[in-house]
């Protein structure tokens, strides 16, 4: 089991909060190493973060916040961002400041030993949960544990074209990827289209002459993509004043897995719904190769996760 997990997975629950909850507490889990989740309340000036226990105050000094920060790799926005989020940290001491106890804390050594212990022993394929920290138009960056960073791109989040990452996530959300490639600094970049499902998976969910709902992915002088799925769209017709992102209803004229096409016709379209952020990930721990074509298709889209 992984004990490495995204900051704010483990905040709420019954053993984090029994060891935060009283001195005494913090003190048995600095004798044992527990690592532990707090909101960091505020940074100071000299950008040391503060975390606000119920009955103490606890200071994860500078050095300590992040792993990079001491040799200089790291920038202070990552420690100034952590405000008012959960921070995962040991206890390594106690001192006294303005006669009360303050726990001493520190970020950086759960970072180490999540680096050693847990991310470089990842392998492309891997599947791993995650979280949504930040998106960009190029992709999300998300934690992978104790607050360590990796990209998905965009490319790599659904077969079906997206204008940005926040159409099929948000921040905090708790998602699971696929390692697609590691480095030798360690940094890694994930995946998780593979997770949603082939062409013929998603597809077996339709049949020619249903009508069903949609989203419009993009406007081409040929015809107009609507998504189905996250990995599956189809092509209809061109029809003036549709917009990307709009909701629509489409007609299913005919499916063909040989050519990977799904011809629609658009029944309507109309304001654009919520974005569904609800994923049936496929119930797999560790994938090699990935086939997304249809067997009797003869364009092939693959993703291939060996060393």
């Amino acid at each position: 089991m992984n004990t490495f997990v995204p900051e704010g997975v483990g905040f709420s629950s019954p053993e984090n909060q029994k060891y935060i909850a009283t001195e005494r507490a913090l003190q048995e889990a600095c004798r044992t190493g527990r690592i532990l989740e707090a909101k960091a309340v505020r940074c100071d000036r000299d950008h040391n973060l503060y975390v606000q226990f119920p009955k103490i105050q606890g200071i994860i000094p500078r050095e300590e916040c992040a792993l990079g920060i001491r040799e200089g790799s790291v920038r202070d926005i990552a420690i100034l961002s952590r405000v008012n989020k959960p921070v995962c940290f040991v206890v390594t001491g106690f001192t006294q400041k303005d006669g009360a106890s303050v726990a001493l804390l520190s970020r950086r050594a759960v970072q180490e030993a999540c680096m050693a212990q847990y991310v470089s022993k990842l392998q492309p394929g891997d599947v791993i949960d995650a979280v949504v920290t930040r998106m960009e138009p190029f992709g999300a960056f998300c934690d992978i544990g104790a607050g360590i960073s990796a990209l998905l791109p965009i490319d790599a989040i659904s077969v079906s074209r997206i204008p940005h990452p926040n159409v099929r996530f948000y921040t905090g959300q708790q998602i699971k990827a696929v390692v697609r490639s590691t480095d030798e600094l360690g940094r890694i970049t994930l995946s998780h289209k593979e997770l949603l499902g082939t062409w013929a998976q998603n597809a077996a969910r339709f049949s020619a002459g249903e009508t069903v709902p949609g989203i419009v992915r993009s406007i081409e002088k040929y015809g107009i993509f609507i998504e189905l799925t996250p990995n599956l769209a189809g092509l209809a017709e061109y029809v003036p004043g549709v917009f990307p992102g709009d909701a629509a209803s489409v007609y299913i004229k005919s499916i063909h897995p040989d050519r990977m096409k799904i011809k629609l016709i658009l029944v309507d379209h109309f304001a654009p719904d919520a974005p569904d952020y609800h994923y049936d990930y496929l119930p797999v721990t560790h994938i090699d190769n990935w086939l997304y074509s249809p067997a009797e298709s003869e364009k092939v889209i693959a993703s291939i996760f060996s060393v």
